[in-house]
């Protein structure tokens, strides 16, 4: 996961029409406040609080991570940008969900928002809605567990 900052960065920038230096930086992509080279790894590491964490706080203190990588300097996720990280960091769960009518109505929800742009809460409700109607949610629940 940590090494897919930069790659999913650049191939979005691409898909965008840019690909000049320039580009890179004025596209709403570029991480806010961490350079790119700081991997999603090392950003969790450095967070003391978490030393001893759980799995669940490091999960979601990963998804807060790689949602403040992507915002915007006004701490918002665009539409495109969110479809790319759908597309680039969740693509199992959204594996054969295109033609699902149900998938279809989560991501016409982004077109709902204004300017086209999520903030926290309405990205963790996206994975959220996704990760719930997704057939990998089945497969997770089959796993055997050992007591």
């Amino acid at each position: 996961m940590g090494g897919c900052i930069h790659s999913t960065q650049d191939q979005a920038i691409q898909s965008e029409g840019g690909s000049s230096p320039s580009a890179a930086q004025a596209s709403t992509l570029v991480p806010r406040k961490m350079p790119k080279s700081i991997s999603i790894s090392k950003q969790l590491a450095s967070i003391k609080a978490l030393k001893k964490g759980s799995d669940l706080e490091k999960a979601m203190t990963t998804a807060a991570l790689i949602y403040r990588n992507f915002s915007d300097p006004d701490g918002k996720l665009g539409k495109a940008t969110a479809k790319n990280l759908l597309q680039t960091q969740f693509r199992n769960f959204i594996a054969k969900q295109e033609t699902k009518p149900n998938y279809q109505d989560i991501l016409s929800e982004l077109d709902y928002h204004t300017e086209n742009k999520l903030d926290f809460e309405d990205f963790m409700i996206l994975l959220l809605s996704i990760t719930i109607m997704s057939d990998l949610l089945q497969e997770i629940w089959s796993v055997k567990i050992m007591k």
